[in-house]
Formats: structure tokens, C-alpha cells, sequence
């Protein structure tokens, strides 16, 4: 059923976590709203299905990077990424909405046109470009650039003799067995695929410029499992999902008010783990706890790889790339038949979608986010983006309430148009989209919206207080406005009539 006169009531990019669960959402809560998903791949899962490199798992604890209607079950604390889209076909699944996907469709542009009520879609597919609308577009379509990763280069890459590969891109015919491979990196993807690439290989080194803060957890999830044994199970799994919250903003909290504090218990653990194979250089970085993102490892497997011999970690500046492998700037030379760029991601929105408003290019970084969810001045859009400290799928799940709310009221007011209007006057000081230092973040530019200091006109990172906060701020909050396509004044309750 169709509420509007476009194509669908909304049209969701990206059969990633999000877009799953934003379709999810619309099956319970707004069930009488039509909706699409339209997914550039081949498969669902987003993330978890272009990551292919080996040991790919999630990096934030699956309690909170599963949905709080399909709490996760499984034994794993940080799962692998067959087991991330498995999980996600099954919710696809369950929720019926395998059907509502078209894959291999491709999102070209989208313009919203005030006097239709309705995006202007213009998708790619092997039929060619064509267009379909919808009143609302939920843009699922991740926050980092798909098809071009960050791959710095380095002096003398074209005389390195074997193969230069990015995580981003891992080649399926990739043979490492017995090879020497360098890892260029220390990040959440370096630290996972070094140790893993490390059981068949000769020797893995993990070139980095500088350390990261890592700690061990125990790779099953303890806690889960003890709840589930004396507790039913939909009560043991919303127990241990917010106990992982908790646990995990206490953490964040923590290292941020008392940083000292938390350094050293990181580096008494690691000192612990490695013993006699501990290089403070190799494991004390510049910075304080989650300046940068933290990374964990399961059952300490990186250290543990360390102190067999098969890793080795090397800390410096690369001066160049030669046949055999990788110079160090003080001379050191890093053997090596493989190169892997664990580089990193470069931030854009939407999946490079060129949005415009009736056919004004919409500008990302002239716009505040509202709500965590919304543009300023746009209307009919959430962009859904991640938190920096924990499981990104707390902030879908919250989004996708939040709009399943909007989308009801704005039925209840008989409207079909929704935009968060900044008041004439209002002083907006900006601040830091994101809460860590990455590199990816510092090479963003002007590839995201800008945040305020405050609500609503700022991206949090602050899970337990967005969950209260959206839960209690109303829709109609003064600051959305609602109106009618085509209509001859800015707000709803002052139009005088809608176009016919």
C-alpha cells in the first residue's frame, strides 16, 4: 500500500545493518507504508559482505552490534563476518523482507521535489539508468567511500616485486601460505588480519607509524551464556545486551575522565600477556585512551602470535618500498613477498549519492545534523552514521525508531513533507562531528554534515543519552516542520492550500 503518489513511501539504500534494520522497523511499526531496498551488491550485508580479508569479525561486541528486536544468541563475543550476514539473513528472513530487495541497483542521484512530495531517484542496473520515487529515502548506503580506500603511496611501490593488496579489496586468489607478508597499519583491520594470516604464513610483520591501545576480551561471551542458563531467553539476552552497554560506556567514560588511570591498566595487561616479548615502543602510544578507537582481540590472539614468532611488530616511518620488501626510515628493512595496505577508509555520504533539492545540490557539510538522523533544510531524509565507541547498530535502532514515529505523525497531520528548519537568528558553535582523532576522520574534509555542541542540532556519540534523549524530545518538536507538497507557504499550519 502507497500513501503518496510517488513509486514507494520510502526507499531504503543499502542492504547493510542499517537498511536491514530500518525495513525490520517499518514491518512492525508502520505496516501500512510501502518501501524498497535497493542494494549496489550482490548480497546483503553491506560491510560484511565487501569485507573479505581474512579473520574479518566485528570490532565492537555483538550484543551491541546486533538489533534490540533480534537480540544476538550466538557464543561469540566479536563475531566473524560469515556470521554477521548469516545473523542478517535470518532477520531478513524472519521479518519478510528478502523480497523487498533489488539487488545489483545502483543509486545514482536523488532530488527531492517540494511541488511532488517525492525523491526523484535515478538508479543503475543492467537495464540501465531509470528512475524510480519515493516520499521519503532512508540513505543506508554507509559512511566511507566503497570503491576507494585509503591507500597512501609510498616511494618505490612500482619496484616491490610481489602483490600490494587492500583489505577493501582482498583478491579471492590471494596465496599467502608460507610467505612473508608486512601489514601495513595498527588499526582495528591490521590487528585482526595480521594474527590471522599469520597461521599460514611464514611470518607477518605489522609496520606502524604509530601504537594502539589494545585490549584482550575473552573471545565467547561469558556473560551471555551464564544468563541464558539461569534466565529465559528473551530476559537473558536483553540483560546481557545492557550489561555490554553499560560495561562499554562506563569504559569510554572512564578512559576519557581518568586517562592516566586507564593507560596504565592497559599496559600492565599487555606487559602481562607478552612478558618477555613486550617493546614499550611497540605498545605505547602518543595519544590518550580513545583519542583514536580502541581495538580488542580475542583471547589475546595477537599476542599470542607475537610471542610464537610468527608476528612481529615493527614501529617507524616507511621510507620506501623495494623488490623484496619494505626501509624503514632508520634503515631497518621489513622483509616481505606480500604487501597488505591496512590503510583505512575515507569518510563520504551516502555512498557518494549526488543529492540535490529541487535541483539545488545539497552540500553536505552546509547542513547540521538533527537528531543524530536528520539535515537541516532537507526534508524527507535520514542518513544514519555510527558511533565512535561503540556498536553502531545502538544508533540504527534508535534512527529507525525515530523515523517509524516521524513517518506516523506525519500521517496523523496529513502531511507528506518533514524538514528541520534552524530558526532565523540562531547561532549554531560547531563541534567535532566525530570523538576520535583518526585519520579517517581528519581526511574527511567536507564529506559529512556539521555537528553543534548541542541537541538537537548535534551528532552524539553518547548512546545512553541519545536513548533517553529521543525517546523523550517529541517529534513535533517546533524545530520539524511539516507541510504539503506543493503548497504556497513555508509551514504546515500556514498553508492556505496544496497543489491539486
Amino acid at each position: 500500500m502507497t500513501l503518496t503518489a510517488c513509486d514507494h513511501d520510502m526507499l531504503i539504500v543499502g542492504a547493510g545493518i542499517s537498511g536491514i534494520g530500518m525495513a525490520a522497523h517499518l514491518s512492525m511499526k508502520c505496516p501500512d507504508r510501502s518501501y524498497a531496498i535497493v542494494e549496489r551488491r550482490d548480497n546483503l550485508g553491506g560491510t560484511w559482505d565487501l569485507f573479505r580479508y581474512p579473520g574479518i569479525r566485528s570490532d565492537s561486541d555483538m550484543h551491541s552490534l546486533s538489533y534490540e528486536f533480534e537480540p544476538w544468541t550466538g557464543r561469540e563475543t566479536l563475531a566473524g563476518g560469515d556470521r554477521i550476514r548469516e545473523y542478517l539473513a535470518n532477520v531478513a528472513g524472519k521479518y519478510g523482507l528478502a523480497d523487498k530487495i533489488r539487488y545489483g541497483t545502483k543509486v545514482v542521484s536523488a532530488d527531492f521535489s517540494t511541488r511532488q512530495g517525492c525523491w526523484n531517484v535515478t538508479v543503475e542496473d543492467d537495464e540501465g539508468r531509470h528512475e524510480l520515487t519515493a516520499n521519503f529515502l532512508y540513505l543506508a548506503a554507509g559512511y566511507y567511500d566503497y570503491d576507494n580506500p585509503y591507500s597512501p603511496a609510498f616511494a618505490g611501490e612500482d619496484e616491490f616485486a610481489g602483490p600490494v593488496v587492500h583489505p577493501q579489496h582482498w583478491p579471492d586468489d590471494l596465496d599467502y601460505k608460507g610467505k612473508q607478508v608486512a601489514v601495513i597499519g595498527s588499526g582495528a583491520t591490521a590487528i585482526t588480519v595480521v594474527p590471522n594470516m599469520a597461521r599460514d604464513a611464514a611470518k607477518v610483520t605489522m609496520v606502524q607509524r604509530t601504537p594502539t591501545y589494545i585490549r584482550s576480551i575473552p573471545g565467547e561471551d561469558r556473560i551471555g551464556q551464564f544468563l541464558r542458563k539461569i534466565l529465559p531467553l528473551r530476559t537473558a539476552t536483553r540483560l546481557a545486551r545492557a550489561m555490554r552497554v553499560r560495561l562499554g560506556d562506563k569504559m569510554y567514560k572512564t578512559a576519557r575522565t581518568k586517562p592516566d588511570m586507564v593507560r596504565e591498566r592497559i599496559d600492565n595487561d599487555t606487559r602481562k600477556h607478552l612478558g618477555a616479548h613486550y617493546r614499550a615502543e611497540n605498545h605505547t602510544p602518543p595519544y590518550q585512551p580513545w583519542d583514536q578507537r580502541m581495538c580488542f582481540v580475542p583471547d589475546a590472539d595477537l599476542f599470542e602470535a607475537i610471542k610464537d614468532g610468527s608476528v612481529e611488530i615493527v614501529t617507524g616511518h616507511i621510507d620506501r618500498f623495494v623488490a623484496d620488501g619494505i626501509v624503514m626510515t632508520d634503515g631497518r628493512k621489513v622483509p616481505a613477498d606480500i604487501i597488505v595496505k591496512a590503510t583505512g577508509l575515507q569518510l563520504t555520504m551516502g555512498g557518494k549519492i549526488a543529492l540535490s533539492l529541487d535541483g539545488q545540490a545539497i552540500v553536505a557539510n552546509e547542513h547540521f545534523y538533527y537528531k543524530n538522523a536528520m539535515l537541516s533544510g532537507v526534508p524527507n531524509l535520514v542518513h544514519p552514521v555510527p558511533y565512535t565507541n561503540t556498536g553502531s547498530t545502538l544508533r540504527y535502532d534508535l534512527l529507525s525508531d525515530f523515523t517509524c514515529r516521524l513517518l506516523n505523525a506525519m500521517r496523523a497531520k496529513d502531511a507528506d513533507i518533514a524538514v528541520p528548519v534552524i530558526p532565523e537568528g540562531t547561532v549554531l558553535v560547531e563541534h567535532d562531528s566525530f570523538t576520535v582523532d583518526a585519520g579517517y576522520v581528519k581526511r574527511s574534509g567536507a564529506a559529512l554534515p556539521k555537528s553543534a555542541e548541542a541537541d538537537p542540532w548535534r551528532l552524539n556519540h553518547d548512546y545512553l543519552h541519545d536513548r533517553q534523549y529521543m525517546a523523550e524530545s517529541p517529534i513535533d518538536d517546533g524545530l520539524l516542520q511539516f507541510r504539503r507538497s506543493g503548497a504556497n507557504s513555508r509551514a504546515f499550519d500556514e498553508q492556505l492550500e496544496a497543489a491539486e
